[in-house]
């Protein structure tokens, strides 16, 4: 069976599925969408020092700008399901991508291969109308699809179109959403939406005193410019001006923060919807919320 940790950006998942993973003899797969690229180790808050004692898999599998969706995803998750179990360990997926999760407990049906040359006529379409323009499109043809995402996540939007162009199918009906074809156990952490900002602020000052700004020149350097300017790359994006000299580096932060609760509420409509159990990470320490879950994972 596996055990699924979900919730928002900067609840404490990585670290809490830390102290489970070590307590059940688990290994971690990351349902992280910004995790699997590498050389973004700061601005994703990869858990470094966790990943020395426990392995993990998903992260660092491929350079930024390469493709990768939530189909891939499902195919390695699956691979990476199986080998964990074939140890005898328990496989704990821990993540804030709802897609990636739900894609691998449902099961994706195989989408068609990218369309370049469709993709860079929806992308010239959205440099000269606007994302919110093939977002309206998206809504019209498959609004089931259009709520799972940001009106501003153009990646998506246009993979959505394109598919839809191709196949004559809404994008959304390429998911299956009825059974779980994989046995788990769900838990959904929570925090006071007080809590929660102050902690996400917090988070994105420690980022910068690690070196975010550095590690966003270097990628920078390397030519990933287009990846780090998009709308999923979120405490990259928003500094790519400051280090051009166009906005403040305050105005910068602001920014950062702004998307980044706006992505945490999205996470948390979503893991609300689940009916999963709720930790309450401000009612109880790492340490109780860890005993919680693995009293009642193990309990019949």
């Amino acid at each position: 069976m596996l055990l699924v940790i979900g919730g928002p950006t900067a609840v404490g998942k990585s670290d809490l599925a830390c102290l489970v993973a070590k307590k059940i003899g688990g290994e971690i797969i990351s349902a992280d969408s910004m995790t699997v690229y590498r050389g973004m180790d700061v601005g994703t808050a990869k858990p470094l020092e966790c990943m020395k004692e426990v392995k993990h898999h998903l992260i660092d599998v491929v350079d930024p700008g390469d493709y990768f969706d939530a189909k891939i995803f499902e195919e390695m998750a699956l691979r990476a399901v199986k080998e964990i179990e074939s140890k005898g360990k328990v496989p704990v997926v821990v993540g804030g991508t709802y897609l990636y999760i739900q894609a691998l407990l449902f099961g994706i049906e195989g989408t068609p291969k990218p369309d370049w040359k469709l993709r860079k006529k929806l992308y010239a379409v959205a440099k000269e109308k606007g994302s919110l323009y093939l977002y309206k499109k998206l809504k019209a043809v498959d609004p089931a699809y259009a709520e799972k995402i940001h009106p501003n996540d153009l990646r998506r939007i246009v993979r959505a179109l394109e598919v839809f162009i191709n196949t004559g199918r809404p994008f959304s009906s390429f998911h299956r959403w009825e059974k779980p074809r994989l046995p788990y156990k769900g838990y959904f952490l929570i925090r006071s939406w007080e809590s929660l900002s102050k902690r996400i602020e917090d988070r994105l000052r420690s980022m910068l005193e690690e070196g975010l700004l550095d590690e966003l020149r270097k990628l920078l350097k390397m030519g990933f410019k287009n990846f780090l300017t998009s709308p999923q790359a979120i405490n990259y994006k928003e500094f790519v001006p400051y280090l051009e000299g166009k906005i403040s580096f305050e105005e910068a932060f602001k920014e950062a923060v702004r998307n980044t609760k706006e992505y945490a509420k999205r996470q948390i409509r979503w893991f609300r919807r689940q009916g999963w159990r709720e930790v309450d990470l401000d009612r109880l320490s790492m340490e109780e919320a860890a005993d919680l879950i693995v009293r009642t994972f193990s309990s019949p």
